[in-house]
């Protein structure tokens, strides 16, 4: 396979089906000892992805959640002053 010039391949058919590779679906690359290696993300590893989203939407809007703050009234905050 060839890699375009914007990184992508195509993993081709026999390879997806073996792998249970569905379009959609979650991967994560690895490299180790001068190998890159693709792998089916872990349950462990999508459960960890989806809580930290689930955090971050959570905290989406707090940091102007009070509009009568100014910048140094927020750094003050931040650095405990």
């Amino acid at each position: 396979m060839r890699l375009s010039s914007d990184g992508q391949v195509t993993i081709p058919l026999n390879i997806r089906l073996l792998a249970g590779l569905q379009p959609g679906c979650e991967v994560e690359f690895k490299f180790d000892n001068g190998r890159v290696w693709l792998a089916s993300e872990s349950p462990e590893t999508s459960a960890e992805r989806n809580r930290v989203l689930a955090l971050v939407r959570q905290a989406k809007g707090c940091a102007t959640a009070n509009l009568d703050m100014r910048v140094d009234d927020i750094m003050q905050l931040t650095r405990g002053d």
